[in-house]
């Protein structure tokens, strides 16, 4: 059997836990982890017996650490109390997830394991399927230190192979974890998703362009909102126009929003153009991936990383002059 992975989470990053499952995948397939969490438990469990009994098979515990987690008593004081006391005594592992900024670093967790790297929160990476996969790697290696994976030729048992001594319990049949269904997202939380991005990035290149002039002497900067549905970027040196852009968000080329390489403001033409896709699990931003160098048309954005990568089409020259 593989280990036992107990994930400690809150409710209200349901989502996020969602997420992550999909990418332990591979890992349940090759049977090195039977991950476990609340809402495996059956109608007519008792609650707190049945997650103590959890808290002391683990063999690693994963934390998915939020606001939300750390304002938890449940989560905070009891699951990661336990958990703590488990990786203290050498019984098993403890890993933190970071899912949203908060202030992590100041509790115990500080210093342990934490993912992804440098705990930078998954909902900061541009992509979040590369943070989870990050996360993926950090559990695959625990697994190999805890020594709870199977052989090769016990993971390729049948299950017609097992004896009725090493069955399961029969107060618990064995049944995945994986009980998520695919979401359908409709037009209106397409274009709710595609409007918040717009004004993530209006917010974003503001505080940009701010601290761009901040750190460069003879730099200046200025963002011009054209309406409610378009801003402009610019940027000077020494009183010259060194580098622009617009940024637009409608239906001209469906529902989308694009990029301009320079603050004309024009309209009814981009350079770039991030469209809303969604997986079974959730919404992203998707470039065409025209400019030399973008991130690609299989990329999944969030709002942060698509910022970001419009960032770099407006600096990008600026830095290399």
């Amino acid at each position: 059997m593989g280990a036992r992975v107990f994930i400690s989470y809150s409710h209200k990053d349901e989502q996020l836990r969602n997420e992550l499952e999909v990418h332990l995948t591979m890992l349940k397939r090759q049977g090195l982890i039977e991950p476990w969490h609340d809402r495996r438990l059956l109608a007519g469990d008792k609650l707190d017996r049945s997650i103590d009994e959890e808290l002391n098979r683990a063999d690693i515990f994963l934390l998915l650490i939020s606001p939300d987690f750390i304002a938890s008593d449940y989560c905070y004081e009891i699951e990661k109390g336990r958990a703590l006391e488990r990786h203290q005594e050498g019984t098993a592992r403890l890993i933190s997830v970071i899912l949203r900024p908060c202030e992590w670093q100041e509790t115990a967790l500080g210093e342990f394991l934490v993912t992804p790297t440098d705990g930078k929160p998954i909902s900061k990476w541009p992509d979040r399927d590369e943070a989870f996969q990050d996360v993926v790697k950090a559990i695959r290696k625990a697994v190999q230190q805890t020594g709870a994976a199977p052989s090769p030729t016990a993971a390729r048992t049948p299950p017609s192979a097992v004896t009725p001594s090493a069955a399961a319990p029969a107060r618990e049949r064995p049944r995945s974890s994986n009980m998520r269904l695919r979401k359908d997202f409709s037009d209106a939380d397409r274009d709710a998703f595609l409007f918040e991005a717009f004004e993530f990035m209006a917010e974003f290149f503001q505080g940009s362009l701010d601290e761009l002039q901040a750190r460069n002497d003879g730099i200046e900067t200025r963002l011009r909102r054209k309406d409610g549905d378009c801003f402009t970027a610019t940027v000077y040196r020494n009183g010259n126009k060194v580098a622009g852009g617009t940024i637009r968000v409608g239906n001209t080329f469906g529902p989308a929003i694009t990029w301009l390489g320079d603050d004309s403001g024009r309209k009814n033409t981009h350079n770039e153009s991030l469209s809303v896709g969604h997986d079974d699990q959730k919404l992203f931003l998707s470039p065409m991936g025209i400019p030399f160098g973008g991130p690609g048309q299989d990329a999944h954005l969030t709002h942060e990383g698509a910022a970001e990568y419009l960032w770099d089409l407006l600096i990008s020259g600026l830095q290399g002059s």
